[in-house]
């Protein structure tokens, strides 16, 4: 989840752009009308010297302001994306124009984040999740060219095959619904008592309307609550608080031992019933992709909080 600027009033860029021209502009004005009215005063040298001092107190301000307000959010900007996040990223700006530009980089950079590391996991775990299927049809046809194999084995080396296609098919299927999940859905809001409408085995706590697209929602919910179904829960309840969307099952409880894997893609513990591990990647990264985000919770059965 993209860390979120801290905004305090500055002044806008407008006004600091223009200040700094107006003063560059009346300044010579202002010298050239005390000459004419008190020049004879002090005289042609203090005069000057007075202007003089004037114009360099005006320019270290302006060019303190300048600094503050506008290098040095360019340079921290600058410095982080050339960096690629080995540096803190900023947490504030000169300017609301900066404050918005600094946030739109931020949430950039961890939807790209995201994407490579969806990348590199797909490159660590669809070899190995792909390796055994492919040896059991492989071995499977070596074994089919034996002239002599019974109708039986023949008949059983055959639904293997099959049985081993479909997870192959699965777990790409899963993987293409995994880079669907970050894509750049508009934002958008809905009311959690219509999503849950027609879904089964759900129970609502409080009603209340949640920042997320409708269809993002209806995602999220149809994972968590397949994902509770299959592992023995009969209901799952959604309460929204506050700034949070509380989802609990009464299914069988997460292992301490698994509570840091969930949302691992490819990571399942119903392997021979056919899951593939991708449910709550999916949920993870739609909603990351959002600006929300999704934690387990130490409760009884499975629960998770959603924070927006």
């Amino acid at each position: 989840m993209p860390r979120r600027v801290i905004r305090k009033w500055r002044p806008p860029l407008a006004l600091v752009l223009g200040g700094t021209l107006a003063t560059v502009f009346f300044l010579p004005i202002v010298g050239i009308g005390y000459f004419r009215v008190a020049g004879g005063v002090l005289g042609w040298a203090e005069t000057t010297w007075m202007i003089g001092w004037m114009a360099f107190v005006a320019t270290v301000i302006l060019g303190a302001l300048l600094w503050r307000l506008v290098l040095r959010p360019v340079h921290a900007l600058t410095a982080y994306a050339e960096s690629e996040g080995a540096t803190e990223a900023p947490t504030h700006f000169g300017t609301p124009e900066f404050s918005k530009l600094g946030q739109a980089v931020l949430e950039m950079t961890s939807a790209l984040r995201g994407r490579e590391t969806v990348l590199r996991s797909y490159a660590d775990h669809v070899t190995h999740e792909l390796k055994s299927p492919l040896t059991v049809i492989q071995g499977a046809a070596e074994l089919l060219e034996n002239p002599d194999l019974s109708d039986a084995d023949r008949v059983k080396l055959l639904r293997g095959i099959t049985d081993n296609t479909r997870r192959m098919e699965a777990l790409l299927d899963g993987q293409r619904a995994l880079a669907r999940a970050q894509e750049v859905v508009p934002a958008g809001t809905c009311r959690l008592s219509e999503v849950l409408a027609h879904v089964e085995g759900v129970a609502l706590g409080a009603d209340g309307d949640i920042p997320l697209p409708q269809d993002v929602m209806e995602i999220v919910v149809t994972h968590l609550v397949s994902n509770a179904m299959a592992h023995g829960a009969n209901e799952v309840r959604f309460d929204l608080q506050n700034a949070r969307l509380l989802v609990e099952d009464n299914g069988v409880s997460i292992s301490a031992g698994n509570r840091d894997r969930v949302f691992d893609p490819f990571f399942t513990t119903r392997r021979e019933d056919g899951g593939t591990g991708m449910g709550l990647a999916i949920v993870r990264r739609m909603l990351q992709a959002q600006g929300a985000d999704i934690r387990l919770l130490n409760k009884p059965g499975a629960a998770f909080e959603i924070l927006f």
